[in-house]
């Protein structure tokens, strides 16, 4: 998988994973061992692979609820893909994603092997506890640079123009849950080249991400995801 597809999956798994809700988050799950999975599919519903979640630890610190996450994502014939742990910040207001942990250690360490040099920067994702239609998030970002053999490549991820667009009811395998539609787009870019890929976000209280879609400019189907386990 090339390294700005990967980025680009991570960044959007990471803000669009929510579920259960426990003290100071409505939407993501702060209770240790708690697990899910979702299923991915391809612009024709073909199955494209599945997502399995789980929250390995929660520590209270300072006011913060701190959630050590991981995610194996897995193709679409079960061979797995990648694995990578990641921290989400919890306050009364809501939560924060740790930018920098959205990097795969796997992918670290084979760049370390190869003797590149790798730098990350970026935003903290937030999603509030209080949302309404209407209502504007802040924006997202990950940038990496990779230095090799007197060469710099930097690969850029932006969630902008974030927004709840309405309240709509869907049913998924799971269920039928009363969701907040967030709409985002997704912009990409390396070595100059950029592209964008809007997509909306359903959001059920309680229960979090219960489906994301992603589109090509002219809002034809590029992917869709569902929530389809849930312990």
């Amino acid at each position: 998988m090339k390294t700005q597809t990967m980025l680009s999956l991570l960044l959007i798994l990471a803000v669009n994973f929510a579920s259960g809700q426990v003290h100071c988050s409505k939407y993501y799950p702060f209770e240790e061992g708690t697990s899910f999975q979702y299923s991915m599919f391809d612009k024709k519903g073909k199955p494209d692979g599945t997502s399995n979640y789980k929250v390995n630890s929660v520590i209270n610190s300072g006011g913060e609820t701190i959630a050590e996450m991981s995610v194996i994502l897995l193709d679409k014939k079960g061979n797995e893909i990648v694995t990578s742990n990641y921290t989400i910040i919890c306050t009364d207001s809501g939560v924060k994603i740790d930018f920098q942990s959205l990097m795969p250690s796997q992918m670290l360490e084979q760049y370390k092997e190869m003797d590149v040099q790798v730098d990350l920067s970026g935003t903290d994702i937030e999603l509030p506890n209080d949302l309404s239609v209407g209502q504007e998030l802040q924006e997202a970002n990950v940038t990496m640079n990779v230095k090799m053999a007197g060469m710099n490549m930097k690969t850029m991820v932006n969630m902008m123009n974030r927004k709840v667009e309405k309240i709509e009811t869907i049913t998924t395998p799971a269920g039928s849950f009363e969701c907040f539609v967030i709409y985002s787009e997704n912009e990409s870019q390396i070595m100059g080249i950029k592209k964008t890929f809007p997509s909306r976000l359903w959001l059920a209280e309680g229960v979090g991400m219960v489906k994301q879609e992603s589109y090509q400019k002219d809002g034809d189907l590029i992917s869709a995801t569902e929530l389809t386990k849930f312990k």
